[in-house]
């Protein structure tokens, strides 16, 4: 059964060393301050313990926009979670598994740069809480070796058949019906609304113009950069590859019997004014495609000198300064955007669905084109992010079947977990000393 814990488990050792240093100094801090709810093995879980991974589940959600469960599963689940930690720990140690010291001291200097502090100034909070290093490096040790061991045991029980791919694929295609695609590129002359007969002329005499260059052997693209009058120019008028069903019914009808890398014999009249279209490729709907979103962002990292609060404001009114036209989005990352990303202007390329971390992944996805999302948080900071552009893009063959393997993956990784900790904990001596509250 997957729950509310087991999915934030699926984050990964990164997210785990994120997590806030409470956690940590919480199941670093002397057992003997608490009562015991638990017994594994021979370790302990104590109520404090529950209380605290409970608090830092309460703070993944808020980061993630996720609901959680009902108080009393959400106690359960956090309990249990804590007993296979436990369970999965005396495994990895009698299977002879470690974590070196220079893994260890790396996993410290990460957990003390993930909550903005020094290697020196961790030590100070750990002392301040009556605790010691070596404790805390113990703790640190073990939740490694948990999740390492966790990743190992169950993606070595996971086996996806070639066979079972290629079955997923043709399910999949099944199930989304074959629709032809379509990558079409335009060259649009406006007509304004109102305009007299004479204006709609001079327009369509000036499109009959460009298509005659077009099919004297001129540049599609060039010439579209030049004169068309729409958001693709910069693209050399490329609309991108779509459904034939998300495009409009002018355009399909005009390029039925119009070849790949041919243009429309004759101009198309739209409300929107004369439009000639070449056509770039065509596929029969039996291709996958994927799509890709090409972003700017500006990151603002939380320091000493820079609140959490402080950094959304900051991001907040960078936002009014370009929805007002004051600023370039550009301009603005370039001069304070804390990434690699700010001598580019913001700009992170064409991403790939799943290419970012979800939080901001989410925010992007619910951006319509030049639209500029609030100040976003995630494991790196604060993030304003404007999208720029989509396309669909066919993917290779070889792309299809790791995306589906992996996809299959996925779907099956709870239940190959599940059954795997339930052989550990069938091993394991567990004493329940408190039933969840």
């Amino acid at each position: 059964m997957t729950t509310f814990v087991s999915r934030l488990r699926r984050f990964g050792l990164a997210t785990l060393l994120a997590w806030p240093l409470a956690s940590a100094l919480a199941q670093s801090a002397p057992r003997s301050a608490d009562f015991i709810v638990a017994v594994v093995n021979n370790e302990l879980v104590t109520r404090n313990e529950v209380d605290q991974r409970i608090a830092d589940v309460r703070e993944q959600a808020r980061r993630s926009n996720a609901k959680l469960p009902p108080d009393a599963q959400l106690r359960k689940e956090v309990l249990e979670t804590l007993i296979n930690e436990r369970v999965i720990v005396t495994y990895a140690r009698d299977s002879g598994m470690k974590v070196d010291e220079a893994e260890l001291d790396r996993a410290v200097a990460n957990v003390a740069a993930a909550n903005k502090m020094s290697l020196d100034t961790l030590r100070e909070r750990l002392k301040a809480e009556g605790l010691d290093m070596t404790r805390f490096r113990n703790n640190l040790r073990d939740q490694i070796l948990a999740e390492r061991t966790r990743e190992r045991e169950v993606q070595g029980r996971l086996r996806i058949t070639d066979a079972e791919v290629e079955r997923f694929i043709e399910e999949q295609a099944a199930q989304r019906g074959r629709v032809a695609t379509l990558n079409l590129a335009q060259i649009l002359v406006t007509v304004p609304e109102g305009a007299g007969r004479e204006e709609e002329a001079q327009r369509r005499a000036r499109a009959e113009e460009i298509q005659r260059r077009v099919l004297a052997g001129e540049a599609f693209d060039k010439l579209a950069r030049q004169f068309s009058e729409d958001g693709n120019r910069e693209r050399g008028g490329e609309i991108g590859a779509k459904p034939q069903d998300k495009l409009p019914d002018l355009f399909v009808n005009a390029v039925q019997s119009v070849p790949v890398g041919g243009v429309t014999p004759k101009l198309i009249r739209s409300g929107a004014g004369f439009h000639l279209i070449k056509v770039l490729s065509r596929s029969d709907g039996s291709e996958i495609t994927v799509t890709q979103t090409r972003a700017r962002h500006i990151l603002l990292r939380p320091s000493v000198r820079l609140t959490p609060d402080a950094a959304k404001r900051r991001l907040a009114e960078f936002r009014e300064a370009v929805v007002a036209g004051k600023v370039s989005f550009e301009e603005l990352a370039r001069k304070n955007s804390e990434d690699g990303s700010a001598t580019s202007g913001g700009d992170l390329g064409w991403a790939n669905p799943g290419q970012f971390v979800p939080e901001f992944e989410e925010a992007m996805g619910r951006l319509q084109l030049g639209g500029i999302s609030p100040p976003i948080e995630s494991r790196f900071g604060f993030h304003l992010i404007q999208v720029t552009d989509r396309r669909d893009v066919p993917m290779d063959p070889k792309q299809v079947r790791e995306q589906a393997r992996n996809v299959l993956r996925e779907q099956r990784y709870e239940t190959t977990y599940n059954e795997w900790i339930a052989e550990l904990r069938s091993r394991a001596y567990v004493e329940m000393r408190e039933a969840p509250q």
